[in-house]
């Protein structure tokens, strides 16, 4: 006689169904965080129309020590002759003198860059609201590749919104600072990372929109 409705085997049935899907969610949170790891340990550096500094926190027109590390990166990158043009990229909080992007181009500037090479994108308080910024200047200015440079764990989120926003992206992460120093912040960042990538492929939106503060 064939189970009917509600019998065991649709109970086993329901199990099953449950167990894959766990299963499944299981499998793509892990592969999204071996992604992460993986980016965050791959400098993809190479010659591109523009070098693109993703903001951090300034006090008073001076880079914090996040901020400051990924402007260390941009212009060891700018040295090596890979581009002829930094974009520095972010606002400013409520009651700041200094936009994250005009602290960065001052730091630059002070260390040798022309004034001329860098653009400062005094836009966006979170990571996609800067890149589609940047890719609005790129694309008035013709460029069209770019090496991101941002904290390791952030670099793959950031690269795919470039690279969704029509810019042909490379990550070339920061290998100083805060978010490197230890395993434990190392861990955080990663878990924090694959949240903030999942949450942004499912809904194309930044993760602040969860309250979350990933950006």
């Amino acid at each position: 006689m064939a189970e009917v409705r509600g019998g065991p085997g649709f109970g086993r049935g329901l199990r099953r169904t449950i167990f894959g899907a766990l299963l499944v969610a299981l499998l793509v949170l892990v592969g999204t965080g071996v992604a992460v790891w993986q980016v965050a340990r791959t400098d993809d550096r190479r010659p591109v129309d523009m070098i693109v500094v993703l903001g951090a926190a300034q006090y008073h027109g001076k880079p914090t020590p996040v901020l400051r590390a990924r402007l260390e990166q941009a212009l060891e990158l700018y040295e090596q002759g890979l581009t002829e043009h930094v974009v520095t990229v972010g606002g400013r909080q409520e009651g700041d003198e200094y936009t994250e992007a005009q602290a960065g181009k001052n730091w630059l500037i002070k260390r040798g860059v022309s004034a001329s090479r860098v653009t400062d994108v005094e836009t966006g308080s979170d990571t996609l609201g800067s890149i589609r910024a940047v890719a609005r200047i790129a694309d008035q200015h013709g460029w069209n590749s770019a090496l991101i440079v941002s904290d390791p764990w952030h670099s793959l989120r950031a690269r795919t919104m470039a690279a969704d926003a029509g810019l042909d992206a490379s990550a070339s992460p920061t290998r100083s600072g805060p978010m490197v120093q230890t395993r434990s912040t190392q861990f955080h960042y990663i878990f924090r990372e694959t949240g903030g990538l999942l949450y942004y492929r499912l809904t194309h939106s930044p993760a602040e929109v969860a309250g979350t503060n990933l950006g």
